[in-house]
């Protein structure tokens, strides 16, 4: 008979130690390295243009008025020459179709180049990072100055940054309110310390936001709060286009003096400088692998590709590159393959959504006409025998002239109908005015109860008709 197993003693027992897992791990500040290459030239070339763009486009006037306002409380849009009405609100969600189908196209290719060139997060938050680099020094004097005990230096030194920070942000936030409240109005109030409530609120919100948001967070934005950056690697696939490290060429890293052969040494071409970690904003190290943080901004690659210059090896360490090429035998020869299956849905989906677009954008007319009966005396008839019916005619002007058209009624049925009154509106510009018409036919002229007619409004040779229905009075 086998010996039962030993029993421990509860009074011995005791659990294994269990190691604790902060959920919220404190932010460690990151120091970026300053660097200039090729790909910081182009982050430059698109991103001020997008600045000055941002905080020039307010001030321009057109035809006496803003160039650019969205006039949210008289419900228009105004884009330089064309103005969007309520009518026509269906073409910001067209733009809003199209923006997302042609990130979606853009990211399969070339991948999150948004983010690392256009996003405002990025083009915001690299202001800022000038700003500090001007005011604290360079990466090794901002980890000293942020050290060392507070005094009269360190203070000036910070409190100028902030300083610059929040002129910046308010800048920002004072252009951002002049696209929906008439800029030059704006300022007045500013400069006169008289801003309404409504604008002053929101002109503080979006200072505070941007300077907490640029300032503070930075990379905890794109980490933590963008959506961008969680689904977007369901637009990836072997041959999107992503900021990678060769391990092939890389590995075994290791440091060297630049008169050694690497090889005999039995070293890659990384000499372990951690000059792409000091450079990334986000604080990642891309020769880990390809990380949802990295936001494809190729500082990295300009980093690397310095040293690789200093070192005398060929560029390219890190590089825009693609999965597959990372997995070829020769991944200096293997390009990406654009043309994919992927690429052809994203691109016919924005051609489609590019024509309906140009479709409903030129179908917009510069007139809407409205046409209702009034309610409370669909018909008449006299005792001479005339029916007679009234109808509220509502005509909206959608441009920034005064503008006069003739009214004038048409019927299929062959009825005999007369407009009694003037038949001449006027409107002013940017309008939409009301004018009450009456409508009469002789009774035995009516073949039917109820007769289909057109209301027809004329000016300059160009009609604009609405339908309507003429009812008969029945004894």
């Amino acid at each position: 008979m086998k010996d039962s197993p030993e029993k421990i003693p509860v009074e011995e027992w005791a659990p294994a130690e269990v190691a604790e897992l902060d959920l919220y791990e404190k932010r460690e500040k990151i120091y970026t390295r300053k660097i200039e290459g090729f790909y910081q030239k182009l982050r430059q070339y698109s991103g001020w243009p997008l600045l000055l763009g941002y905080f020039c486009i307010p001030w321009l006037q057109w035809d006496d008025r803003q160039a650019v306002l969205f006039d949210l409380v008289n419900r228009k849009f105004y884009i330089f020459g064309l103005t969007i009405w309520p009518q026509d609100v269906s073409l910001l969600g067209l733009i809003l179709i199209l923006a997302a189908f042609g990130l979606f196209l853009v990211t399969s290719l070339f991948g999150r180049v948004w983010c690392g060139y256009t996003c405002p997060q990025t083009v915001w938050t690299a202001i800022f990072m000038w700003v500090e680099q001007k005011v604290e020094g360079t990466r090794n004097q901002r980890i000293k100055l942020d050290k060392a005990p507070w005094s009269v230096n360190k203070f000036a030194r910070k409190f100028s940054k902030h300083a610059a920070w929040l002129l910046v942000a308010f800048g920002t936030g004072f252009t951002f309110v002049g696209y929906f409240t008439p800029v030059y109005d704006l300022g007045w109030q500013v400069y006169s310390f008289s801003m309404p409530l409504t604008p002053l609120s929101w002109v503080v919100f979006f200072t505070l936001a941007t300077y907490i948001n640029a300032g503070w967070m930075r990379e905890q934005v794109c980490k933590y709060m963008c959506p961008y950056a969680r689904f977007q690697s369901v637009m990836f696939d072997a041959d999107t286009l992503i900021v990678s490290y060769n391990a092939k060429r890389g590995e075994p890293r290791g440091s060297r003096k630049r008169a050694d052969d690497h090889a005999e040494l039995d070293l890659g071409d990384c000499i372990d400088c951690k000059m792409c970690v000091q450079v990334c904003p986000t604080g990642i190290d891309i020769r880990n692998g390809l990380q949802y943080e990295c936001i494809a901004c190729a500082l990295c690659v300009d980093a690397c590709d310095s040293i690789m210059e200093k070192m005398n090896y060929p560029k390219g360490l890190i590089s825009y590159t693609s999965e597959r090429a990372l997995a070829s035998s020769d991944s200096n020869q293997e390009t990406a393959h654009f043309l994919r299956p992927k690429v052809f849905v994203y691109a016919g989906v924005l051609c489609v959504m590019l024509a309906v677009f140009a479709y409903r954008f030129t179908s917009i007319e510069s007139v809407e006409l409205g046409v209702i009966r009034d309610r409370q005396a669909v018909n008449t008839a006299t005792t001479s025998g005339v029916v007679e019916n009234r109808y509220l005619i509502k005509v909206a002007n959608k441009q920034e002239i005064a503008r006069e058209f003739e009214l004038a009624i048409e019927s299929t049925s062959g009825a005999a109908l007369k407009i009694v009154g003037a038949a001449q509106l006027a409107v002013l510009p940017g309008e939409v005015t009301s004018f009450r018409v009456r409508v009469q036919a002789a009774e035995e002229d009516v073949p039917s109860l109820v007769v289909p007619i057109e209301f027809v409004l004329t000016e300059k040779g160009e009609q604009y008709r609405h339908e309507a229905r003429f009812v008969k009075a029945q004894r």
